[in-house]
């Protein structure tokens, strides 16, 4: 390697080195002032602190790569426009392109690196995070009550709260609970306006569900389907319920302990291939069983065949005298009570389609945006990788424009630069998961946007001409300059 091409990695790599060590700190802060409910407060140890953060810190990489990328860029080159080293250069008759081609391939390099990351380790780091969490989260069940959806309290209890209240999250409204009886299954269902989670003691090992203004519902156990038919459920009002949850099993949660939940964010790119197939396939059956569902609801059938239609011909009546030639007709010769059953009937009949049609329709919309999400996912593990390099073809000659090094103006031009970007993708992957446009195409965009500029400026600035001196832009102000000219002369000749 050449001294040259050695002390230009060197600058580079101290910068990017520099910027991704602040950038790490400053999200790990982030993190912690995110997640601060979650950690403080519950008797953790630090270490259990140290390894979320750990773990937490790679899901960060899709943001700070890219940003750390065009801190250095701009900061190394202009720092070497600044000190006149591209004149030194270019008057030892090294170009522009002479210069980036060590950091060309670095850039390579380092997007192999980062499609690695996002490959091998990011989903490791979210299913670790993920655990984790979910392991926290016993520690205290308040927070394992989760608003608007049923949270499992050991093996036997499933709570749902409409909203929580308090200082810890102790007091609760529109609570839900299923129980299950002893034979494990789901005979009890619990409905309360109001509850209130309280200890009598600090390692008790016992917590109290204090229910108020609510209706107990248990199915009956019977011996034969006679006596279940004549006691189906026992209903029951009361103003206080206490329910003791046995806390012993949470107490004792083992922080090392695997899970086997797996998400689109724990996939790497061969378990998303195969869970997008999977998906995919599933989508279409599910379609085309809803489809042959709701033609069987509808009433009707295939036309009997031409061998069994003679046959049936033989088989008829004698048509009456006067035929029912319509429904208005058939629905007149019914007396009131019958035309008000016939009505009900309609109704509760449309009313259950409808429902059923909407109950699908949210279903599948669903299952399209899960498979969406995946499909995002799996683009942008490339697309991040391509996102690095030509971030770096922008960065690299607004660096070298701007001519100034340090903190200052080239860490202002790289915030914007980085939140155009980020703002792009944000969107484009917003919109992308109703498949407003590709899934695929979205993490695309950002970079598909900037390599234009990417290259202007590249060649802008090898060829040492002025960045926004357009020719157009040049002859359009001296054809303004000469009509301003021309209309003061006039002005003058008047006077």
């Amino acid at each position: 390697m050449k001294i040259l091409d050695r002390y230009i990695i060197t600058q580079f790599l101290t910068n990017f080195l520099g910027a991704l060590s602040i950038l790490v700190l400053i999200f790990v802060f982030h993190t912690i002032f995110t997640y601060i409910d979650e950690l403080a407060g519950r008797g953790l140890e630090l270490w259990i602190i140290f390894k979320f953060l750990i773990y937490f810190i790679p899901q960060l990489i899709p943001i700070i790569m890219p940003l750390a990328v065009v801190i250095a860029s701009i900061m190394t080159f202009g720092a070497f426009a600044e000190n006149y080293e591209f004149a030194a250069m270019k008057a030892s008759g090294i170009s522009l392109m002479r210069v980036m081609r060590p950091l060309i391939i670095l850039m390579a390099l380092l997007s192999l690196g980062t499609f690695f990351l996002a490959n091998n380790v990011i989903p490791v780091a979210y299913r670790e995070v993920y655990t984790l969490r979910s392991n926290i989260a016993k520690v205290k069940p308040a927070m394992a009550i989760a608003e608007g959806v049923f949270s499992n309290i050991g093996e036997d209890i499933s709570i749902k709260v409409g909203k929580k209240r308090g200082d810890n999250d102790e007091f609760l409204e529109n609570v839900l609970i299923h129980k299950k009886t002893p034979d494990k299954v789901n005979r009890t269902v619990i409905n309360a306006k109001r509850g209130e989670l309280k200890s009598s003691k600090t390692n008790s090992n016992f917590l109290q569900l204090i229910l108020e203004d609510g209706t107990y519902y248990e199915d009956i156990k019977t011996n034969s389907y006679e006596a279940q038919q004549k006691e189906p459920f026992a209903k029951v009002y009361f103003k206080k319920y206490i329910i003791n949850l046995d806390l012993s099993h949470l107490n004792n949660v083992d922080f090392n302990e695997k899970t086997d939940a797996t998400t689109y964010r724990m996939m790497n790119v061969g378990q998303l291939n195969y869970a997008i197939d999977s998906l995919r396939t599933d989508f279409k059956q599910n379609i085309t069983d809803y489809g042959n569902n709701m033609f069987r609801r509808t009433g009707f059938s295939v036309a009997p065949s031409t061998s069994l239609s003679s046959e049936v011909k033989k088989q008829e009546k004698p048509k009456p005298a006067k035929e029912i030639t319509s429904v208005r007709e058939l629905f007149n010769k019914l007396n009131n009570t019958q035309k008000s059953m016939v009505l009900d009937m309609a109704i509760n009949t449309n009313q259950a389609q409808l429902d059923n049609v909407e109950f699908r329709q949210s279903d599948l919309e669903y299952r399209y945006k899960l498979m969406n999400l995946h499909i995002l996912n799996l683009s942008d593990k490339f697309a991040l990788t391509v996102a690095c390099f030509v971030l770096f073809f922008v960065a690299a000659p607004l660096g070298a424009f701007i001519r100034k090094g340090g903190i200052g103006m080239p860490l202002v031009i790289a915030m914007i630069l980085f939140l155009a970007y980020y703002f792009i993708g944000m969107f484009m992957k917003n919109i992308a998961e109703n498949n407003t446009i590709n899934p695929a195409l979205a993490p695309w965009i950002p970079a598909l946007i900037l390599l234009p500029l990417g290259i202007y400026l590249t060649t802008r600035v090898t060829t040492d001409k002025e960045v926004f001196n357009f020719p157009i832009t040049n002859k359009l102000m001296r054809f303004v300059e000469g009509k301003v000219k021309e209309i003061k002369g006039k002005i003058k000749k008047n006077k």
